[in-house]
């Protein structure tokens, strides 16, 4: 899918809603949008993934999956990508830029918030709680999972409603089948994992058919990925995506309000978009980002910023790993990656541990005979020499993962700023993450991965391997453009709107107060599509340029 559709058609002058952004929340957005009646331009620095040049259903996947489906753009360095300056932080940022956001390369484990999560403030004391509740999000986690084909096993008591997901559960295997025991014989909680992987035919979904490389580009169309889950029929009901287009300024009138965008488009030509709302769906680093870029007489520090928070509390989950080697096979080569069970029995916050709230474990299949030597999972230890084919041989189909997000507490010295070095194409700052893991993040993996060692033993492993904390593991980029109810502490209301602008809104996971220890895309994608409607419901009184 191209956007020859697209530049077939003039653009408005003047956009009802331009978006920045065609991963998941601006593809919700738009699509809404669009149903609405409404005339939607929705600019994208990146291109279309190019699945032809994705290896996955072929015997030299390994040796052939390359740089361009790198989820660093550093390396990857492909269309659409900007630099990050990351020499300040000890996590690196995974993005992609393009059609789909990062769902393109995500490994679409779907896992609501758990309703302690908008709490935390009322329940541990630290951090904020949120201006909604679980409750309040229930019925868009429901038409969310529908819209990218989430296939889960309904029931699962930590979560209250969640029982309308679409298709049944992939299977979890030898692997699942083996930890799961386990988990019995301990007494603690397991359940089969929930994805946006599609176990049967669904809108524009295919089945899976469980190569494990959900990573690196699905060829089969299974995944819930926002440019085959949303943007087909969003452009069909004419909805305008431009790609090679990235927005640079976010430009306001007199009266402060929003009036359009200015961006370089594919020729590196500099255009402007103009629009009576504008949103901002460019993730936890582009989001602020862009609002630090746009500065003028009235905001000098960056747009929507009187807060002085446009940047601060960067969350970026902590992550580690535990893998169990078996003696018997467990045919772990293949299976949805994806999750095959997921745990939440160390979810909570119980302080006789020595810190507050908690991580979910995913269990996943290790892959093929080069994912046997990689440092996720295995930590990077050295074990090249007279060992290597031996070591190969035991892990290879014989091995599964637990990975440990952990929920990452709000602090403002972790943050996003503009670099005073690093600059994109165009010569604009580049932005730079500074990121240091805290104590209580590192208390609460360590006191996991030890549980998750007991997991695997008690699952009849010959062997445990733990990689402690993993650099390149930056999937999540949350926080840094605060919601809350009161303007001097936080950027955004409780429906994204920025206190500052009154037709800026952002629809990103940088909006969230604290972070939970949840894969964050549901509760994004849920976010986005309430937000969105109820800024449809009110358009009659939305301010707007003169």
């Amino acid at each position: 899918m191209g956007n020859d559709a697209t530049a077939a058609r003039r653009l408005p002058e003047v956009a009802d809603v331009v978006i920045v952004g065609a991963g998941p929340s601006g593809a919700i957005a738009a699509k809404a949008l669009t149903e609405a009646g409404m005339s939607v331009v929705c600019l994208e620095q990146g291109d279309w993934p190019d699945y032809s040049t994705a290896r996955s259903a072929e015997p030299d996947f390994e040796l052939s999956a390359g740089n361009e489906w790198s989820q660093l753009p550093n390396v990857r360095r492909g269309v659409g990508d900007y630099p990050i300056d990351e020499a300040d932080s000890d996590i690196s940022a995974l993005i992609w830029n393009g059609v789909g956001g990062s769902t393109v390369l995500y490994a679409a484990q779907w896992m609501r918030n758990m309703p302690s999560d908008f709490r935390v403030r009322s329940l541990d004391g630290v951090a904020d709680d949120w201006p909604l509740t679980y409750e309040d999000l229930v019925p868009f986690y429901s038409r969310v999972e529908q819209d990218f084909g989430v296939s889960g096993l309904n029931g699962d008591p930590a979560f209250p409603g969640a029982d309308t997901y679409p298709m049944p559960p992939v299977p979890i295997g030898k692997a699942g089948h083996r930890v799961a025991a386990g988990h019995n014989k301990l007494g603690w909680h397991w359940w089969p994992g929930s994805n946006a992987i599609a176990t049967r035919n669904h809108g524009h979904l295919k089945p899976c058919q469980q190569r494990g490389t959900c990573l690196w580009g699905c060829v089969d169309g299974a995944k819930g990925s926002a440019d085959i889950t949303h943007w087909p029929d969003t452009i069909a009901g004419g909805a305008h995506l431009v790609t090679r287009a990235t927005v640079s300024t976010v430009e306001t009138d007199a009266a402060g309000r929003a009036t359009g965008v200015v961006y370089f488009d594919a020729e590196g030509v500099e255009r402007r978009q103009r629009g009576q709302i504008v949103i901002l769906a460019a993730n936890g680093v582009g989001t602020p980002r862009l609002l630090l870029l746009s500065t003028g007489k009235n905001h000098p520090d960056g747009l929507a910023n009187s807060s002085g928070l446009v940047g601060k509390r960067l969350m970026m989950h902590p992550f580690g790993s535990v893998v169990g080697i078996f003696d018997d096979p467990l045919e772990a080569a293949q299976g949805a990656y994806g999750q095959l069970l997921y745990s939440l029995e160390f979810y909570e916050t119980d302080e006789s541990r020595g810190f507050l709230r908690g991580a979910k474990w995913n269990l996943m299949p290790t892959g093929g005979p080069l994912a046997m030597t990689r440092p996720f999972p295995w930590g990077g230890a050295d074990f090249w020499g007279e060992r290597f084919h031996s070591t190969v041989r035991e892990r290879l189909g014989h091995s599964a993962v637990w990975g440990i997000i952990t929920e990452d507490l709000p602090y403002e010295t972790n943050h996003v700023t503009l670099s005073a070095d690093a600059v994109d194409e165009y010569g604009t700052p580049a932005p730079k993450i500074t990121y240091q893991t805290s104590e209580n993040s590192r208390r609460l993996l360590d006191f996991n991965l030890a549980r998750a060692r007991e997991s695997l033993e008690a699952a009849g492993a010959s062997q445990v391997v733990i990689a402690p904390q993993i650099r390149e593991t930056g999937w999540h980029l949350l926080g840094t453009t605060k919601m809350g109810d009161d303007p001097t502490t936080s950027v955004v209301d409780g429906y994204g709107r920025c206190h500052d602008v009154p037709n800026l809104f952002i629809l990103d996971g940088s909006t969230w107060p604290t972070s939970s220890g949840m894969n964050p895309t549901a509760t994004i994608a849920a976010m986005a599509l309430r937000n969105v409607e109820h800024m449809i419901a009110k358009r009659a009184n939305q301010e707007v340029p003169a």
